[in-house]
C-alpha cells in the first residue's frame, strides 16, 4: 500500500436489464463497499466507482419482448438498481450509466484512437444472417444444442448449463431467436484486438508481476493463457450500442465488452474534472471488484486495451469472488430463482445489515457457496442478536441502571481487566490484516471476536451481582465494556454501517476513525443516550414465507419445462361427426367412499338427468362443481366404475402438469347446446 498515493476501486457493471440479486450483492458490491469503507476509516484518498451496463444484447431482447424501446428499459432498470444499492449502503461516489453523453464521447474516443495508431485488425468473417429479421444476429440471439454438454437452450456465446464459452457457429442446430428461423452465413467486416500480439506481455504482468492475486483469479488466467489468445472482435451489427466512429461503419456498435469497461474511466471523469490523477497516475491503486465470469474481461482484455492505448495505468488486483447459490440450486434470473434486493427490502424492512452480514459471512471468495434461509435466520438469532446485539444491550442498559447512563471512572485494573484491553488491538489488527489481503469472511469473524469478548468479559465479571458489595469494581467494568462498544462502531462500520451508525446514536458519539480505535475512547463522565435492541430476532413465519415463494417459484418452473403432448394420428371429418358433445349443468356431486380421484355427478343434458363418474375429486370439491356448466361426450357407451354405471364423459382441459379444469362455456347456455 506504501508506493501508493490514492486507490480507485471499481465494481462490475451490472446489466440494466433487471433487478439486482444477492448475488450480485455477495460476489461483488459488500466486498468492495467493505474495503472501501475501510480505507475511508483510515483517511485514505480513494474513488468508489459504479455504474449500469446498458449496450448489452439481453436488453435488446428484453425490450423487444416487451414492445419497448432499449432506453426504456434501461431507464427503468438503471433507477431501479441504482436505489437498491442505495438502500443496502453500497457507497459509491457515483453510479454512473453506459449511456450517458460523457461515455459516447470517451468510448468512441478511446476506440478512434487504437484505430488510427493500427492496434486493430480488419477481418471478414461469416456470421450468422437472420433473412426473415433482415439482421446478423448477436450471440445472444442465437440459440440451439451445446456441443459440449448437449443443452438444448445454449446461446452463441455461452451454455449456461456447464459454462463453457462458445462461438455461434459451434452451436448444433441454431436458430434464431428473433423469427425461430435456421439463420443462414454471411460475411460482414469487423474490428478485432489481436489479443495474441499481447499474450507473451500478459503472462509476464499476469503470472509473474502479480502472484499475490487470488488463487481462482491467478488459476483462471493462467488456464487462458496457456490456451494461447485470438484476436477479438471489438465491433459487432446492432443498432442498440456506441456507434463505430468510422464512416465504412454504419450499422456497427462497440461490442459490449470493450465499452463496458471504459466505463469505469468515464464515470470517474463525470465525477471529478481530476479524472486523470486516478486513471494515468501511477501513485493510484486500480482495483476490480467482478465476479468470477468477469475475470477473463477485467485481468486479460480489458488490461489488453489499456496497454494499447498506452496512457492508462493497469489495476494492481482484481480480487474476484466466485459465485453464490440460492437453495442448493444456481441463481438464476431467466428462472426467476433468486432473492431480489428490492423484495428483500420490502420483506424485511430495517434489516439490510442483516442480510450484508450473513452475505459476508458466507461469502463465495475461493469457491461457490450457498445461501439458505435458514441458515440466514440462525445467523441472524445466534450471532448477531444472541452475541453482538446482547452484548451492548447488557453493557447499556447496566450503564443506565447503576451510572445514570454516564461513563463511569474507572479503577485498579485486576489482570483479567489488562488481559482483555490488550486483545482489543489484536482483535483490531487481524480484522486490518484481512481486509487488506481481501479476506472479508475473516475480517468479518474477527469483528465477532470483539464482540464475544464483551460478552465473555461481562458474564465472567458478573457486575449485576458486585454492584451491592463492590460499586467501584463495576465501574472500571463498565467503563471497559463501553470501550468495547464504541470499538465495535468503527471495527463493524465497513459490514454492517447501518446497525453501526445506530450504535453512535445509543454512544451520543461522532463517527471513529480507524486508528482512534483502542482503549479510552470515551472519556469519563461522558453522557450516554437511551437505546434499544439493535438487532431483532427473526421467527420462523418470516422464514416460511421466503420458501413458500421459493417453492412456488421452483414449481412455475417445472410446470414451465414440462411439454404439451404431441398431436394424435388424424382422424376424418366423418369419424369427428360421430362424437356428440353437448352442454349440460351438473345438478348434484358426492365423493366415491375409498377412493381419492372418483366423484358421482347428477347431470342435466338438455335429453334427460344422467350419472356420470368422473375423475375430478383431487381438483375440485362437490359443493364447488353443483351449478357448472360443463361439456360432456354423452354417446360414449355406458361404463361401470365402482359399481355404479357411469353414463357420459365430461371434456376437462389437462395441462403439462396434469391438473385437470373444466371445459365450460363462455356464458350460460341452454343445457343440450351442441358443442361442434
Amino acid at each position: 500500500m506504501s508506493k501508493f498515493k490514492r486507490s480507485l476501486v471499481t465494481t462490475a457493471l451490472p446489466y440494466a436489464n433487471g433487478p439486482v440479486h444477492i448475488g450480485h450483492l455477495a460476489g461483488v458490491y459488500i466486498p468492495a463497499d467493505i474495503y472501501v469503507r475501510y480505507l475511508r476509516a483510515k483517511g485514505a484518498d480513494v474513488l468508489f466507482i459504479g455504474g449500469s451496463d446498458e449496450h448489452g444484447v439481453p436488453i435488446t431482447i428484453k425490450a423487444q419482448k416487451e414492445g419497448v424501446t432499449p432506453q426504456d428499459i434501461v431507464d427503468r432498470y438503471h433507477k431501479l438498481i441504482k436505489e437498491s444499492f442505495k438502500a443496502f449502503g453500497i457507497s459509491f461516489d457515483i453510479y454512473s450509466r453506459t449511456s450517458s453523453a460523457t461515455h459516447y464521447e470517451l468510448a468512441s474516443g478511446f476506440f478512434r484512437k487504437l484505430y488510427d495508431e493500427g492496434k486493430f485488425i480488419e477481418k471478414t468473417s461469416l456470421q450468422f444472417y437472420d433473412e426473415k429479421a433482415g439482421q446478423f444476429l448477436a450471440d445472444r440471439y442465437i440459440t440451439g444444442k451445446c456441443p459440449h454438454c448437449g443443452n438444448e437452450k445454449a446461446y452463441g456465446d455461452q451454455c449456461e448449463a456447464c459454462g463453457t464459452s462458445l462461438n455461434a457457429t459451434d452451436l448444433i442446430n441454431p436458430v434464431s431467436a428473433i423469427t425461430g428461423n435456421t439463420p443462414q452465413l454471411k460475411e460482414t467486416k469487423h474490428w478485432y484486438l489481436p489479443l495474441d500480439q499481447y499474450e507473451a506481455w500478459l503472462k509476464e504482468w499476469i503470472l509473474e508481476e502479480h502472484k499475490e492475486w487470488k488463487s481462482n483469479v491467478y488459476g483462471q488466467c493462467k488456464s487462458w493463457l496457456d490456451s494461447g489468445l485470438q484476436p477479438r472482435a471489438v465491433t459487432r451489427d446492432l443498432d442498440w450500442g456506441v456507434p463505430v466512429p468510422l464512416d465504412e461503419a454504419k450499422g456497427k456498435v462497440l461490442y459490449v465488452w470493450f465499452d463496458a469497461p471504459i466505463g469505469y474511466i468515464s464515470a470517474t471523469k463525470e465525477l471529478t474534472p481530476n479524472w486523470e490523477k486516478y486513471w494515468k497516475d501511477k501513485e493510484t491503486r486500480l482495483l476490480h471488484f467482478i465476479g468470477k465470469d468477469n475475470i477473463v474481461f477485467h485481468c486479460i482484455i480489458f488490461p489488453a486495451m489499456l496497454k494499447a492505448e498506452g496512457s492508462y495505468i493497469l489495476p494492481d488486483n482484481v480480487p474476484a469472488n466466485e459465485f453464490l447459490n440460492l437453495e442448493g440450486d444456481k441463481i438464476s434470473t431467466s428462472r426467476n430463482w433468486a432473492v431480489w434486493l428490492h423484495e428483500y427490502l420490502e420483506d424485511f424492512k430495517g434489516k439490510q445489515d442483516v442480510l450484508r452480514y450473513v452475505l459476508t459471512a458466507n461469502a463465495p471468495e475461493t469457491k461457490d457457496n450457498d445461501f439458505t434461509w435458514k441458515d440466514f435466520q440462525t445467523r441472524n438469532n445466534s450471532e448477531l442478536v444472541a452475541i453482538y446485539g446482547n452484548f451492548v444491550n447488557r453493557a447499556l442498559v447496566l450503564t443506565h441502571k447503576h451510572c445514570g447512563g454516564v461513563v463511569p471512572e474507572r479503577g485498579a485494573l485486576t489482570d483479567y481487566d489488562r488481559e482483555v484491553l490488550a486483545e482489543i488491538p489484536e482483535i483490531i489488527g487481524r480484522v486490518e490484516k484481512n481486509t487488506e489481503t481481501f479476506h472479508f469472511r475473516e475480517a468479518l469473524k474477527e469483528c465477532m471476536n470483539l464482540a464475544r469478548l464483551g460478552n465473555k468479559y461481562l458474564a465472567d465479571t458478573e457486575p449485576w451481582k458486585l454492584i451491592k458489595t463492590d460499586p467501584g469494581r463495576v465501574k472500571t467494568i463498565l467503563n471497559i465494556c463501553l470501550q468495547i462498544v464504541a470499538d465495535l462502531t468503527a471495527l463493524t462500520e465497513p459490514f454492517m454501517p447501518f446497525s453501526a451508525a445506530r450504535l453512535r446514536e445509543f454512544l451520543n458519539m461522532e463517527p471513529l476513525a480507524w486508528g482512534r480505535m483502542g482503549d479510552a475512547v470515551l472519556p469519563a463522565g461522558h453522557r450516554i443516550n437511551e437505546s434499544c435492541l439493535l438487532f431483532e430476532k427473526i421467527e420462523d413465519e418470516e422464514i416460511q414465507r421466503q420458501m413458500d415463494k421459493l417453492l412456488a417459484t421452483k414449481k412455475e418452473n417445472e410446470s414451465a419445462a414440462e411439454t404439451v403432448p404431441p398431436a394424435k394420428t388424424n382422424i376424418s371429418f366423418d369419424e369427428f361427426q360421430k362424437m356428440d358433445i353437448r352442454i349440460g349443468t351438473i345438478l348434484t356431486a358426492e365423493n366415491i367412499a375409498k377412493t381419492q380421484k372418483l366423484m358421482k355427478l347428477t347431470i342435466d343434458t338438455g335429453i334427460d338427468k344422467r350419472t356420470v363418474v368422473s375423475g375430478i375429486a383431487e381438483y375440485y370439491t362437490p359443493e364447488e362443481v353443483i351449478g357448472k356448466q360443463v361439456s360432456i361426450l354423452i354417446n360414449l357407451e355406458p361404463k361401470t366404475l365402482r359399481g355404479i354405471v357411469s353414463q357420459g364423459m365430461i371434456l376437462m382441459a389437462a395441462e403439462p402438469d396434469g391438473s385437470l379444469s373444466f371445459v365450460s362455456p363462455e356464458k350460460t347456455v341452454k343445457p343440450g347446446s351442441e358443442v361442434r
